[in-house]
C-alpha cells in the first residue's frame, strides 16, 4: 500500500504551471485580504494606499475599536432566565413574558383544505407507481459502497458503547468528579471480607476500559484507511514542496540583496534628506512654540501695564487671545497649567475695575459745574469703557448712570436753594436750619427766581445727559452694525468654503507624497495665527526684545490663516475718535437692540426725574398754601415758566413727561377755583349793593370795549405816563349802539375779560375756565332776575319800588352781555380741542336764558300798563267833556312810560314795546265799549268815543320816536257780520 502511494506520479511542471496560473486567476477574481494594522507606525511612503485609517493596536488600545466587536453567540442565543429551552422563536427572542395568541385568519386569503389536492393526487399517483417500479428494475448507478455504509453503521454502534464522559471536550482525570466517575473508588478498596469480589470487579473494569480503547483504535484506524490515499499523496508531495521552498528561499535572498543595493544607492540619501527636512520643520515648530510660550509668559505684566493706563479693551483682548492660544496652541503645557485660571481671575478683576471706573466717570461727568461748555467729558475714556463693558456682556451698566442721575438731580436743587438763600439777608441760616424752611421764607419774586434757576440748570443737566447717552448709544449701534455686516460676510464666506472642500482630497495626496504627516501639516496652518499673536505681544510687552532668529519662522508666518483669532474693523465715533471694533463682542442683535432702547429710555427717565424733583420742590413750597394765594398775574407767570420748561424738556428728550404737567394742572385747578370764587363773591357783593340806576361810564371801560371791538380780548395795559383827564360818559358805546348800564355790568365785563385772559395765559385750564365763566354768567342772570323782576332789591338794597326805569335798565344790561357772548364763544372755541367743542353748548343755553329774561322784562313792562288800562278803562263812561278824564290819565301814564324808557332802550325796542302796550289798550277799550253797547253807528256816543280815541292817538304819536307808529285804532269796534 505504501509502495502504491510512493509510486504515485509526482505532479509535473505542467501541473505546477497550472497551479501558478490558477493562483493568479484567483488573485484577479478576489480582492486581497487586508492585513491587520501595524503595531508601530511606519514612516510615510509614496504609496497613497499606505495612509489607511485602520485603528492601531497600540495607539488605540485604551479606546473602543472594531477589534472589540466580539460576542459570545451561545450567550446571545440562550436566555438564562428560562428554566427550559423553548422551541418557539418568539419566546427565545422576547423572553418569558411573551404571550402567544392565536392569529386571526386573514380575510383576503382563501381557506385551503385537503379536498383541493384530491385532483392533484389522482394525477400523481399513477406516475408514482411507475417510478417505484422503475426503481426496483433499474437500481441507481452509483459508486457508493454499501459495505462502507454497513461498516460505518457498525462502528457507530460500537462507539455508542463507549460512555459519553470519555468523549467530552473537557475530559480530564485531574478532576476528582471525572476520576471517580471513570474509576470508582470502591473497586480498589481491598479491606474487609469482600476483597476477592473487589479484585474481580477491578479486573472487570480494566477489561472494560481496554475494550473501550480497542473500539476507539479500530475506529481511528478505519478513519485513517478511508483517507489513506490523500495522506500518502501528501507524504509523497513533501519532497517536491521542499524543492519549491528552497528555490523560493534563494529567489528571496537574491531579491533582498538587490533591494539592499538599490536602497543604499538610490533611496538612502533621499530618505535622509526627507528625514532631515522633517527634523528641520519640527525644530522650527518647536522654536516657534517656545517663542510663543515666552510671549504668553509676558501676558500678565503686559495686562498690568495696560490696566495702569485704563486700557481695559486692550487688556481684555490680550487675555482672550492668550486664553485661546492656551487652549489651542499650548494645550497640555505643564508650566502653564495655572495660567488659564489666573487669567480668568484677572478678567473678573477687570470687570470690577470697569464697573468702578464707569461709576467714577458717571459721578465726575454729572457733578462737574454746569457752566462748562464741554458737553462730553473725556469721550475717548467713555468709548473705551463702553466697549469693554460690552465685550464682557455687562449690559446693566446704564443702571449705574441712572442712579447717579437721581442723586445729581437732588444735589442740583439743594445747591440752587443754598446759593439763593445765601444772597438773601432776611433769612438767618443759623436760626432756620432746614433748607425747606429757608425756602418757605422767600417771597414770590425770590422764589420765582430760584425756580427759574433750577429749571435752567435742569435744562443744561439734560443736555449733558443726552450728549453722553448719545455717545454710548452710537457705540452700541456701531457694534450692532458690525455684527450685521459680519453676518453677511459669514454667509458669503460659507459659500466660498463649500467650493474649497472639493480640493481637500488632492491636498492630502500631495502631502502624503511629500512625506509629511497629515496631522503636522494641518497643525502648521495654525502657525501664522500664533506668529501674529507673538508679534502683537512683542509690540505690547515692555520686556520682550526682538530675536535674531526670528527670520527662521518668517516663511511660516507670511500666509494668512483661515483660523485667525480676531478680525477688526475701523469705525469713527461721533466725536471723531477712531476705534477698532472686534468680532469678539459676541452679543446678539436682539441684546444690542434692547440695550439701545434701554439707553434711550434712560434719557426719558432723566427727564421724568427732573420733573419729579421739580414737583417735589413745588409741593414743598405749596404746603402753607403759598401757591393758592398767588394773584392771577403771578400765577400766570409761574404757569408760563413751567410750560416753557416742559416744552424745553420735550424738545431735548423727545417725549412728554406728565408729572410736572399734572402738578401744574392740579395747581391750575386750585387757582381756577379760587379765581372763580373771588370773582363770584365780588359779583355777588356788587349785585347786592346795586341800586339799578344808570351809571356813568369811565373812559377806561370805553377803551376796554373798544379793544374788544378791535378783536383783542385782553385787559388794556396800564399807562405809565401821566393819565389824561377824560370825563365819563352817560352811555357805553358798543359797535355804534348806546348802552345804558349799571356799574355792576361794567365790572362784570372786566371780570369776563380776566377769564379770557387767563385762558390765553394758561391754555390747559380752558375747559375749567369755560365752565366757571358759564356759571358766573348764569349767576348774574339769575341774581339780577331775583333782584329786579323778583323785587329782591327792595329788601337787599332798600329800594322803595321797582320802577319801569329799573326794568328797562336791567334789560339793557342783559342785552349788552348777550352781545358779547358770541365773542366770548369764539375766543374759547379757538383755544379748545375739537373733541371739546361740545362744551360750547353752555353759551347757547346762557344766550337762551338771557333772551328769556329780556322777554320777561318786556312782558313785565307791558303787564304794568295792562293793569293800568284795566283799572282806568273799567270806569270809562261815554259822555262829555271830551277828552274824558280817563283818556287824559292814560295819555299821561303813557308819556311817563315813554320818558322812563326812551333814553334807555333803542328806538326799535321802544316802538315794539309801545305796539304791545297799544294792543293791550285796544283790547281793554274794545271790551269796555262792548260792555257799554257802544257801536260804530255814527251816533253821538260813537262821536264821543272817536274824539277820545283821536286824543289818545295824537298824544301817543306826539311822543319822541313814535310818530310813524301804526296804531290801527279801528280794531276797537266790533266787526259787523
Amino acid at each position: 500500500m505504501a509502495s502504491s502511494h510512493r509510486s504515485s506520479p509526482v505532479p509535473p511542471s505542467k501541473s505546477s504551471d497550472t497551479f501558478i496560473k490558477r493562483e493568479v486567476d484567483s488573485a484577479k477574481r478576489f480582492r486581497p485580504v487586508q492585513s491587520l494594522p501595524d503595531v508601530c507606525p511606519k514612516e510615510p511612503t509614496g504609496d497613497p494606499n499606505s495612509l489607511c485609517d485602520s485603528p492601531s493596536l497600540v495607539a488605540d488600545q485604551h479606546r473602543w475599536t472594531i477589534y472589540h466587536s466580539k460576542v459570545n453567540l451561545p450567550a446571545a442565543l440562550n436566555d438564562p432566565r428560562l428554566t427550559k429551552r423553548e422551541s418557539d422563536f418568539f419566546t427565545k427572542t422576547w423572553g418569558q413574558d411573551f404571550v402567544d395568541i392565536e392569529v386571526v385568519p386573514s380575510l383576503y386569503l382563501p381557506q385551503i383544505s385537503k379536498e383541493l389536492f384530491v385532483t392533484y393526487q389522482q394525477e400523481v399517483v399513477q406516475r408514482e407507481k411507475i417510478h417505484e417500479r422503475c426503481k426496483t428494475i433499474c437500481p441507481p448507478k452509483d459508486t457508493f459502497d454499501r459495505t462502507l455504509l454497513h461498516t460505518h453503521d457498525k462502528s457507530r454502534t460500537d462507539l455508542e458503547q463507549v460512555p459519553k464522559i470519555f468523549l467530552k471536550p473537557d475530559f480530564a482525570l485531574e478532576d476528582p468528579l471525572t476520576f471517580n466517575a471513570v474509576l470508582p473508588w470502591s473497586h480498589f478498596n481491598t479491606t474487609g471480607g469482600k476483597g476477592n469480589r473487589d479484585a474481580a470487579s477491578s479486573k472487570l473494569l480494566q477489561e472494560k476500559l481496554s475494550h473501550y480503547l480497542d473500539i476507539v483504535e479500530v475506529n481511528i484506524a478505519h478513519q485513517i484507511s478511508l483517507r489513506s490515499e490523500a495522506f500518502f499523496h501528501a507524504m509523497t508531495s513533501q519532497h517536491e514542496l521542499q524543492d519549491y521552498l528552497r528555490k523560493t528561499s534563494q529567489a528571496v535572498k537574491m531579491l533582498r540583496d538587490k533591494i539592499g543595493q538599490i536602497d543604499k544607492v538610490m533611496c538612502e540619501g533621499s530618505l535622509k534628506v526627507l528625514r532631515l527636512s522633517l527634523t528641520r520643520n519640527n525644530c522650527i515648530k518647536a522654536y516657534n512654540k517656545l517663542k510663543l510660550m515666552a510671549t504668553v509668559h509676558q501676558t500678565q505684566p503686559t495686562v498690568q501695564l495696560l490696566l495702569s493706563t485704563s486700557e481695559f479693551v486692550g487688556a481684555l483682548d490680550l487675555i482672550a487671545t492668550t486664553q485661546e492660544v492656551l487652549q489651542q496652541e499650548l494645550q497640555g503645557i505643564h508650566s502653564f497649567r495655572h495660567l488659564g485660571s489666573q487669567l480668568c481671575e484677572l478678567e473678573k478683576l477687570i470687570d470690577k475695575m470697569m464697573i468702578a471706573e464707569f461709576s467714577t466717570y458717571a459721578h465726575s461727568d454729572l457733578n462737574r459745574p454746569l457752566e462748562e461748555e464741554c458737553q462730553i467729558l473725556e469721550e475717548e475714556r467713555l468709548v473705551s469703557l463702553v466697549f469693554g463693558l460690552l465685550k464682557q456682556r455687562k449690559l446693566n451698566f446704564f443702571e449705574i448712570y441712572g442712579d447717579e442721575i437721581i442723586v445729581t438731580a437732588k444735589n442740583i436743587i439743594k445747591q440752587c436753594v443754598v446759593n439763593t438763600v445765601s444772597q438773601i439777608e432776611e433769612i438767618d441760616t443759623d436760626v432756620v436750619v432746614k433748607l425747606a424752611d429757608q425756602m418757605r421764607m422767600m417771597n414770590f419774586p425770590q422764589w420765582f427766581d430760584l425756580l427759574k434757576d433750577i429749571f435752567s440748570n435742569f435744562i443744561l443737566f439734560l443736555k449733558r445727559i443726552k450728549a453722553t447717552l448719545n455717545v454710548i448709544r452710537r457705540v452700541v449701534l456701531l457694534v450692532l452694525d458690525k455684527n450685521q455686516r459680519s453676518k453677511e460676510l459669514g454667509d458669503t464666506s460659507a459659500q466660498k468654503n463649500s467650493a474649497k472642500d472639493s480640493t481637500i482630497d488632492a491636498e492630502l495626496v500631495y502631502l502624503a507624497h511629500e512625506g509629511m504627516f497629515i496631522s503636522d501639516a494641518f497643525s502648521e496652518g495654525d502657525l501664522p495665527s500664533a506668529a501674529a499673536y507673538s508679534a502683537s505681544q512683542r509690540n505690547l510687552s515692555p520686556d520682550s526684545e526682538p530675536s535674531s532668529s526670528d527670520s527662521v519662522s518668517e516663511p511660516e508666518c507670511t500666509t494668512d490663516s483661515s483660523s485667525s483669532k480676531e478680525q477688526t474693523s475701523s469705525s469713527i465715533t461721533p466725536g471723531g475718535i477712531d476705534i477698532m471694533i472686534g468680532e469678539d463682542i459676541k452679543l446678539s442683535e436682539l441684546e444690542l437692540g434692547r440695550l439701545a432702547n434701554n439707553i434711550q429710555d434712560l434719557l426719558y427717565s432723566a427727564s421724568d426725574i427732573c420733573h419729579d424733583r421739580s414737583v417735589k420742590f413745588l409741593m414743598a413750597r405749596a404746603k402753607d398754601g403759598f401757591l393758592e394765594k398767588l394773584n392771577s398775574t403771578e400765577f400766570v407767570a409761574l404757569s408760563r415758566l413751567m410750560e416753557t420748561f416742559i416744552l424745553d424738556t420735550e424738545q431735548i428728550c423727545g417725549r412728554k413727561s406728565m408729572s410736572l404737567r399734572g402738578a401744574l394742572q392740579s395747581q391750575a385747578n386750585r387757582f381756577v377755583n379760587r379765581f372763580h370764587e373771588e370773582r363770584k363773591t365780588k359779583l355777588s357783593l356788587l349785585l347786592d349793593n346795586e341800586r339799578w340806576k344808570q351809571a356813568d361810564v369811565p373812559a377806561e371801560f370805553q377803551d376796554l370795549v373798544d379793544s374788544i371791538s378791535d378783536g383783542r380780548i385782553a385787559l388794556p395795559e396800564k399807562k405809565t405816563g401821566a393819565p389824561e383827564e377824560r370825563k365819563p360818559t352817560d352811555f357805553l358805546v358798543v359797535d355804534g349802539q348806546k348802552y345804558a348800564v349799571v356799574g355792576t355790568v361794567l365790572l362784570l365785563i372786566r371780570i369776563i375779560l380776566e377769564y379770557c385772559q387767563c385762558v390765553d395765559s394758561i391754555p390747559s385750564i380752558a375747559t375749567d375756565m369755560l365752565t366757571r365763566l358759564s356759571d358766573l354768567l348764569k349767576y348774574f342772570n339769575s341774581r339780577s332776575c331775583q333782584l329786579v323782576l323778583g323785587a329782591g332789591a327792595l329788601q337787599v338794597v332798600g329800594l322803595k319800588t321797582i320802577t319801569t326805569k329799573n326794568l328797562a335798565l336791567s334789560s339793557r344790561c342783559l342785552q349788552l352781555i348777550v352781545h358779547y357772548i358770541p365773542v366770548i364763544r369764539a375766543h374759547f372755541e379757538a383755544r379748545l380741542q375739537p373733541k371739546q367743542f361740545s362744551m360750547l353748548r353752555h353759551f347757547d343755553h346762557i344766550t337762551k336764558d338771557y333772551h328769556d329774561h329780556i322777554a320777561e322784562i318786556s312782558a313785565k313792562l307791558v303787564a304794568i300798563m295792562d293793569s293800568l288800562f284795566d283799572k282806568l278803562l273799567s270806569k270809562y263812561e261815554v259822555k262829555a267833556p271830551v277828552p274824558s278824564t280817563c283818556f287824559r290819565n292814560i295819555c299821561k301814564q303813557m308819556a311817563k312810560m315813554h320818558e322812563a324808557i326812551y333814553d334807555l332802550l333803542p328806538e326799535e325796542q321802544t316802538q315794539m314795546l309801545f305796539l304791545r302796550i297799544n294792543a293791550s289798550y285796544k283790547l281793554h277799550l274794545k271790551r269796555q265799549l262792548a260792555h257799554l253797547n257802544v257801536v260804530n253807528d255814527g251816533g253821538p256816543q260813537n262821536g264821543l268815543v272817536t274824539a277820545d280815541v283821536a286824543f289818545y292817538t295824537g298824544n301817543l304819536q306826539a311822543l319822541k320816536g313814535l310818530q310813524t307808529l301804526d296804531l290801527n285804532m279801528a280794531e276797537i269796534w266790533e266787526q259787523k257780520r
